[in-house]
């Protein structure tokens, strides 16, 4: 948990799993960057389906504002990043920041389909055609919107929560966890944005988030 002092703040509750990356992975880096106290909670993956119906979408992440719910990743993290000063007040910079991160949703979910395919070779067949098509399409567009922004930022001239989502998905693709996938298929097709993300890495607030994780976290 991070703390932060100020008490005009409303009391936050995060509920996402028990892992590093996702879709709750922005929403938790937004508030660490900023020091912002939150709760965060998180549920183990074996422990999800007794507790699924507890969510009101049966989904996750779900945030608590106040001991209220909101659900929907993206409007999570707009929320919190104007709570962080991390969201645009310009109304084009922040539909600049909206498309990023509503296209990282639509090919995230494209992925996530795939997770629940037991058969081994339906799984590669579909997660080949992504990394044939949908993926490198979605790369190549991040990676030339983010050249025609400047290069460095997708907006507003400086870090969004916009930058943080593209970092945990880059983050994912080069991971090596997802089987048939190509992690270095980001560094062939969008080597702005491998940059962009290098550079996010490097990031001393990111790095101490991490670093924490890798001191505290007890693997289940």
């Amino acid at each position: 948990m991070t703390r932060n002092t100020n008490a005009a703040l409303p009391r936050l509750k995060l509920t996402y799993f028990d892992f590093d990356g996702g879709r709750g992975e922005p929403a938790r880096l937004t508030l660490a960057i900023a020091g912002i106290e939150f709760e965060d909670h998180r549920i183990p993956l074996e422990t999800w389906a007794d507790r699924k119906s507890q969510t009101p979408l049966h989904a996750l992440p779900v945030l608590e504002v106040d001991g209220v719910e909101i659900t929907q990743s993206n409007t999570i993290i707009r929320y919190l990043g104007k709570l962080a000063n991390l969201y645009p007040a310009d109304p084009w910079e922040a539909a600049l920041c909206d498309e990023v991160m509503d296209a990282i949703e639509d090919i995230g979910t494209q992925i996530v389909a795939t997770f629940s395919i037991k058969d081994d070779v339906q799984k590669r067949g579909a997660r080949e055609r992504l990394s044939e098509g949908s993926i490198p399409l979605y790369l190549a567009r991040l990676d030339s919107e983010l050249a025609r922004r400047g290069g460095e930022y997708f907006a507003d001239h400086r870090l969004t929560v916009a930058d943080l989502k593209a970092f945990v998905w880059i983050r994912h693709l080069r991971s090596g966890k997802l089987d048939y996938i190509p992690p270095d298929l980001p560094d062939r097709v969008a080597p702005l944005l491998l940059s962009h993300f290098e550079r996010l890495n490097g990031d001393q607030r990111i790095r101490a988030y991490y670093e924490r994780r890798r001191t505290t976290h007890v693997p289940s």
